[in-house]
């Protein structure tokens, strides 16, 4: 029984509950970006460059033969998943210098002094009056 204990301590830590979370996220996002870039950013795309479908980009090492598949280096995947990469990249560099940003200004706000201190600068500033 003492395992089980152990293990339900261990799986419900905030950092791997967290991870867990981060991971599910960063899936869907992954989805998200994907169809970002294959339906939104890459038919403009294509369009401008004279009705290329990158997906459909490929170099042809070996034809195919038979039930044999044509043997190809799918480069137009390759500049679909680079564009994908790229985009994940930008979002994340704002989202990091957004929230350092935030932070910095944070850092930067003085902190209001103790009331002790506010009281004992009161009262030197009534002594120095008299």
């Amino acid at each position: 029984m003492g395992m089980i204990s152990e293990f339900k301590t261990f799986a419900m830590k905030g950092n791997l509950v967290d991870l867990a979370v981060g991971f599910i996220i960063g899936g869907a996002f992954g989805t998200v970006v994907s169809s970002l870039v294959s339906d939104i950013i890459m038919p403009p795309v294509g369009m401008a460059l004279g009705g290329v479908d990158f997906e459909n980009l490929k170099y042809v090492l070996k034809a195919a033969e038979g039930d044999v598949a044509a043997v190809t280096v799918n480069y137009g995947s390759f500049i679909n998943n680079l564009i994908s990469f790229i985009i994940v990249a930008l979002v994340m560099f704002f989202i990091i210098k957004a929230m350092n940003k935030a932070k910095k200004a944070e850092d930067e706000a003085p902190a209001a002094p103790p009331a002790n201190e506010v009281l004992l600068a009161e009262i030197r500033d009534l002594l120095s009056k008299k």
